[in-house]
């Protein structure tokens, strides 16, 4: 490269540098070698000796998946994001000239992280390095779950009938196997209620508006005091979240005080608790053809106040990210959420260090 381009090119980066580039913020704030252990030794990475080509730095290709994640990018797009963006190329530890990944090998990355369980022990390794750093779960936690949109598919009832008996794509499609390859069998819909419930003066409650929905549901519990995310789940969208609670539940969160709406409370679910001496401050029902007890409304409210946190979580991720399930099957969804709950995590790490620093 001409020496000259070379200081050009330095002098750019300074200035980007200058005027606060996030990346390095990102960099400074999480120990991304940390991981170098889990990743080698999760992906079988060796040591180079059989010859052949050299795989691509497996943090290098992990910060690529925590990138694509926070922008919501295909992998042909991100490939060609690396190759534009100077900003991404220096996060990643590339040069000017340098061989990048493409689509096929960011692809295949992320399904041995997935089919290797790695991607699951990453996150959990970054949650013991939030304990090195003090964030130590110890205030309660709060659980809850959101839909995540999948492309809709087109079945007719016959066809949908054998989603719901549990066939595989495969097995329905036996001569088109082009036609299965694109049919996600494990999304199911759902109807989403919105808004807030409102009451007639006798008690009873107006229609609600429903919309249909075709996905997965995100099941996380953060705990109360930092939060971040500690513990997930991912079902289709047609789950109850009641049914997740134990799954999602953090053991190591020593506060025993569990936030919730009223979708987890069943007598179950409360028993379960409190044979592990956990505290239900799960939300109450309103009792059926009457009006809201005086109490019981505001203890909920009170609740309320407490559980509102964790929906900043998932607006973090639907308007930051524009969470958004591209892939085909539950296994490659929980990917996808996975890392969306671990680029949140860094997001949010990043926000309580910037605290401590300001005086």
């Amino acid at each position: 490269m001409d020496p000259q381009s070379l200081f050009s090119l330095n002098d750019h980066l300074e200035a980007l540098s200058q005027h606060g580039d996030p990346l390095e913020v990102l960099e400074r704030t999480v120990d991304f070698e940390y991981f170098r252990g889990w990743l080698v030794e999760g992906l079988g990475y060796g040591d180079g000796s059989k010859g052949g080509r050299p795989p691509f730095d497996p943090v290098a290709m992990f910060k690529i998946l925590i990138l694509q994640a926070q922008h919501n990018l295909s992998d042909a797009r991100m490939e060609f994001m690396i190759r534009d963006r100077l900003s991404w190329m220096r996060f990643l530890g590339f040069s000017l000239g340098d061989r990048t990944p493409d689509e096929n090998t960011i692809r295949h990355f992320r399904n041995r992280m997935t089919e290797t369980g790695t991607l699951k022990r990453v996150m959990k390794a970054f949650d013991w390095q939030l304990h090195k750093k003090g964030y130590i779960p110890m205030s309660g936690q709060i659980v809850d779950a959101s839909l995540v949109p999948a492309p809709r598919q087109r079945n007719t009832d016959g066809e949908q009938q054998a989603i719901k008996d549990g066939r595989t794509a495969a097995e329905i499609w036996p001569d088109e196997p082009a036609k299965a390859a694109h049919k996600d069998t494990d999304a199911r819909w759902t109807l989403k209620v919105g808004g807030k419930v409102r009451y007639r003066a006798d008690g009873t409650p107006l229609p609600m508006i429903a919309l249909p929905v075709f996905g997965y549901k995100s099941h996380i519990s953060i705990d109360r005091r930092y939060g971040f995310i500690r513990a997930a789940a991912v079902t289709s969208a047609s789950h109850p979240d009641g049914r997740m609670l134990r799954q999602v539940i953090d053991r190591q969160n020593t506060g025993s005080e569990v936030w919730a709406d009223s979708a987890y409370r069943s007598q179950s679910n409360e028993a379960w608790l409190a044979d592990r001496m956990l505290t239900s401050r799960i939300h109450r029902r309103k009792p059926k053809g009457k009006p809201m007890p005086t109490a019981t409304a505001r203890a909920n409210a009170a609740k309320s106040a407490v559980r509102a946190r964790i929906e900043h979580v998932f607006a973090h991720q639907k308007n930051r990210f524009g969470l958004f399930i591209r892939t085909i099957g539950i296994a490659r969804a929980e990917a996808k959420l996975t890392l969306a709950n671990l680029a949140y995590n860094f997001d949010r790490l990043i926000f309580h260090e910037k605290r401590l620093a300001t005086p």
